[in-house]
């Protein structure tokens, strides 16, 4: 005999809809749904079947019945209790059901149709569709009630619910509100998963490419190993996580900008934004509003208020690149803001306090600029509290091949083409150059020599512009294009320094000595004869020895 059909079908239906809204776990959606609508005692079975990719089909009973094995039904959350034996409980996800093709049976129609199949009495006798009459008879099914799991146009799944007695009108309405909300709340759960994968992926990218800097011998953004950069990183880490104003001095295109950025990201400040401002870019009525804001109508075209670039940079680090060009008239302006941490925007008398660490760099030589009277002399040394020098290009040949290296990298991945070899000859070539345009320069030879490949041969193509002589004997003789390895690489310098200390009587520093003959500081070559064990005159046991 059926259940009384009077008796609500489910328990709370509006606490249902609110708890699905605060999951945001497809797991815990599904077995939400499943078991709240099978507590009540008139639901014998709820299940939810979602639609899946069909990737191994070996052993599913309705294999033969599948059209394409591409898509189906797969069963992914079940709930439900006997009453012929209140042992069985229905929470198992495998048996002869857990899966439907899309379009066989009742449940794989609701997914193909996107309608819903409801068969609200179905008391005494079960419709010819049953798969398990008996069992419908001995657990009292009279009402079918299943939906698709439909979000925005697409079906999910499907909602069956699987009734003891019929299910009335109101029930019906209920149950197709419930599962249009679980549509809702799966989409939401699989948005949240994806967000989830995503930001644990671009986190792993983050940690690798870490590594992959680590292990390049950058010192953060700055590429290179020698003493020169070394000397510069250590400048970095004294005053990074300090407030002190900074001044990075240095030609164009040695990287005076990834020195700002190294600073601001060691430094306590590393949290809030780097602003930067190229000062030789702003128009000269403009410089105000650049980096104090205007207010709305203070000048023709001013629609709106806006904040200037201190304010963007409260908190934070504010980058003056080419601070000599701001106009001289401005400077005192300028100059008031570092010294009170106040300002006021053009058109506007309110006062705003401002908490920003300046970080100010140039080509040109600050202080004779401001002994001629050209640049405020107490602004030139309220941004000079710690200056920084960055060497030119040519004084560091040792970093030109791992920067070579690096932009070839880069240029590579931005071209998608594959990286070309660098060999020896190339970074002799590169070298022997001058590099008036320092880094930036050799960072622009490079990638048109990536685009110039051919076969996976680099061809550097420089300027004819007075490149540095010859360090020494031992060079591979020109258009030897074999790659070395490290080690013979270590070899090579070993023999070309001791060739120049035998062309030097020993000699390592002054006038004629080896350290001027190979172009480098007395120190620098000092350090790498310990390196590779060389004494002067003579060669002691170590690298290149035979």
């Amino acid at each position: 005999m059926a259940a009384d059909s009077s008796t609500p079908l489910f328990l709370d239906p509006k606490r249902l809809l609110l708890d699905m809204a605060r999951e945001h776990v497809l797991a815990d959606v599904l077995r939400l749904v499943v078991g709240r609508l099978a507590e009540s005692p008139r639901v014998a079975l709820s299940r939810v079947w979602l639609v899946q990719k069909s990737e191994d089909c070996t052993g599913c009973p309705m294999m033969a019945e599948c059209p394409d094995r591409s898509l189906c039904l797969h069963l992914a959350a079940s709930a439900g209790q006997s009453v012929a034996d209140p042992r069985v409980g229905w929470t198992r996800l495998d048996g002869a059901f857990r899966r439907f093709p899309l379009g066989v049976r009742k449940v794989g129609r609701i997914a193909a149709t996107g309608e819903p199949i409801e068969a609200p009495d179905l008391w005494p006798d079960p419709p010819a569709w049953a798969a398990g009459p008996d069992w419908m008879r001995a657990e009292g099914i009279a009402g079918f009630g299943g939906q698709p799991l439909v979000h925005r146009g697409r079906t999910l799944g499907v909602l069956a619910v699987f009734a003891r007695g019929g299910i009335g009108p109101e029930c019906m309405d209920w149950l197709r509100t419930i599962a249009d909300h679980a549509a809702a709340a799966i989409a939401t759960a699989r948005a949240f998963a994806e967000i989830d994968d995503l930001r644990g992926r671009l986190e792993a990218e983050n940690e690798y490419l870490r590594e992959e800097v680590s292990r390049a011998g950058a010192f953060g953004e700055l590429v290179g190993q020698g003493p020169a950069l070394g000397a510069v990183a250590r400048q970095i880490d004294l005053v990074a996580p300090t407030d002190s104003a900074v001044l990075v001095l240095g030609e164009s295109g040695t990287g005076k900008e990834l020195v700002a950025r190294e600073v601001h990201r060691r430094s306590k400040r590393a949290g809030r934004p780097l602003v930067k401002v190229n000062c030789a870019a702003v128009p000269r009525e403009l410089y105000e509003s650049e980096f104090f804001g205007h207010a709305r109508g203070a000048f023709t075209g001013a629609l709106r208020d806006r904040a200037g670039r201190f304010e963007l940079a409260d908190g934070g680090t504010l980058f003056l690149d080419e601070v000599g060009e701001i106009p001289l008239e401005l400077q005192a302006k300028l100059l008031r803001v570092l010294q009170e941490g106040e300002l006021e925007r053009v058109g506007e008398e309110k006062t705003r306090k401002v908490d920003v660490r300046v970080v100010a760099a140039t080509n040109r030589d600050l202080r004779s600029e401001a002994e001629a009277g050209r640049f405020r002399q107490d602004l030139y040394y309220r941004l000079s509290v710690f200056p920084v020098e960055l060497p030119p290009l040519r004084k560091r040949p040792e970093d030109i091949p791992l920067l070579a290296e690096h932009f070839l990298a880069l240029s590579a991945r931005k071209l998608g083409r594959p990286a070309p070899k660098l060999t020896l000859a190339a970074v002799r070539q590169l070298q022997q150059y001058t590099w008036p345009g320092n880094v930036r320069e050799l960072q622009h030879v490079i990638e048109r020599a990536v685009i110039t490949a051919d076969g996976g041969r680099l061809a550097v193509d420089l300027p004819s512009a007075p490149a540095r002589p010859p360090a020494a004997a031992h060079q591979p003789p020109a258009g030897n294009d074999r790659v070395l390895t490290d080690a013979e690489v270590r070899v090579f310098e070993a023999d070309n320094i001791r060739a120049a200390l035998r062309h030097a009587n020993g000699k390592v520093s002054g006038p004629g000595g080896a350290a001027e003959r190979l172009g480098v500081k007395p120190t620098t070559l000092a350090s790498r004869m310990r390196a590779l064990g060389i004494g002067n005159g003579r060669a002691s046991p170590g690298v290149g020895t035979p």
